[in-house]
């Protein structure tokens, strides 16, 4: 009871600063939404497929909308509908001032002779010594190979049917065509054969990366967790100050009993911080934490375990309530900062990457992003869970280690 009559008195005293809800509470939520905003966030990333314009002479017909539809599904390029009178100089800028990667213009009667079997080519407009004109111009000509080869599966298709069963008239023959032709180009988008790169273990769903918060409410969720210390290390300093830890040494307390009863104040505050960050993520942003409800929790609970520890052990150094805050600070800025925090790990080098996860913040971000960025299941959590685990009982082993020195 002493133990818990303790961790309440510290509670009341953290909770009384409002200003301390504030930033514990308020502060991530706005660099959640600006980190998220920076990545994309509003409204969905831009489409970051090459521009191609799209000028079709050929007056819509079937087939030239065919060739729409291919490019269209392309990840490389996408097609910009030009318009079909565009003066040749005014193609020819766009091009050159790299507004498009290339221009496609198909020409009149394309359709009508690419079902009569001939070969068309396509005119493509292009900077050949450019790495996007040659990226459109690989695209342009599978598209242009796949409708071909579906005309030609078409054509196949019709001729065999003719020879078995004849056509009433060349109305039905070429109703035939059409659906012969419309199933081969589908064909394109259901493909037979797939190749599927799954990760090692239980995958349960592809996560997507569309919603950038995804990124920054992981992070921003670890990185002001650490900020949750400065206050809870200050009790500690105020006690020493006061007085107060001296007194309670002459009471029945042990000292080990005033270490647990401060650490459970230091967890029950970050607890309830990171448990709050993760609801606003899930509810109000649509990052999927419950996607693996046992991961999260995990994780949840060793990053609050972490940090209790590591305030447990500024608390400790520190003299000042000013050296508590420098001493924050500097923690939360240069482990966010190397662990990923401001910056996926995944964008930086392999000495970066190797630098950042011999800290406990790149295990915290990648235990999170495992679950709402890269869709995998509860066990992904286990090994990052595990690396703050370590962290906690070092930690929490120098805080007493320095408090019974003390």
């Amino acid at each position: 009871m002493r133990v818990l009559d303790l961790t309440l008195n510290d509670l009341r005293q953290l909770v009384r600063d409002w200003k301390a809800a504030v930033f514990l509470v308020a502060m991530p939520v706005i660099f959640t939404l600006m980190f998220g905003f920076v990545f994309g966030g509003a409204g969905g990333a831009e489409d970051p497929r090459l521009p191609v314009g799209f000028l079709d002479r050929d007056g819509g017909s079937a087939l030239s909308a065919g060739l729409h539809s291919l490019l269209a599904d392309s990840s490389a390029i996408r097609p910009v509908a030009m318009a079909a009178d565009t003066p040749a100089e005014e193609i020819d800028r766009q091009v050159r001032g790299e507004e498009l990667a290339a221009v496609v213009v198909v020409p009149a009667g394309y359709g009508e002779r690419l079902a009569a079997g001939e070969v068309v080519p396509l005119e493509g407009i292009l900077v050949v010594e450019s790495a996007a004109g040659q990226t459109a111009q690989g695209e342009i000509q599978a598209a242009a190979n796949r409708l071909a080869g579906a005309v030609q599966a078409a054509r196949l298709g019709t001729a065999a049917y003719e020879q078995q069963a004849g056509f009433v008239d060349d109305t039905a023959r070429r109703a035939f065509f059409d659906a012969a032709l419309a199933r081969a180009l589908a064909a394109w988008e259901t493909p037979p054969v797939r190749v599927v790169v799954a990760a090692t273990g239980a995958v349960k769903t592809i996560a997507t990366t569309e919603n950038a918060f995804t990124h920054s409410s992981a992070s921003m969720i670890v990185q002001f967790a650490i900020a949750g210390l400065m206050g809870a290390g200050e009790i500690l300093v105020r006690e020493r100050k006061t007085r107060t830890l001296q007194r309670l040494l002459t009471t029945a307390m042990s000292r080990g009993q005033i270490i647990l009863g401060h650490f459970l104040a230091m967890l029950a505050l970050i607890l309830a911080q990171v448990v709050l960050l993760v609801a606003f993520g899930q509810l109000a942003l649509g990052v999927d934490y419950l996607h693996a409800p046992l991961g999260t929790l995990a994780m949840t609970v060793a990053l609050a375990l972490f940090v209790a520890s590591m305030g447990l052990l500024v608390g400790t150094l520190a003299r000042t309530e000013d050296q508590v805050i420098i001493l924050t600070l500097v923690l939360m800025f240069v482990l966010a900062g190397l662990g990923g925090a401001w910056m996926p790990l995944e964008f930086t080098g392999p000495a970066f990457q190797t630098i950042g996860h011999l800290l406990p913040t790149a295990w915290a971000i990648d235990g999170l992003e495992n679950i709402v960025v890269r869709g995998l299941g509860n066990s992904s959590a286990l090994l990052p869970a595990g690396v703050l685990l370590g962290w906690a009982v070092v930690l929490f082993g120098l805080a007493v280690w320095r408090f019974r020195a003390e």
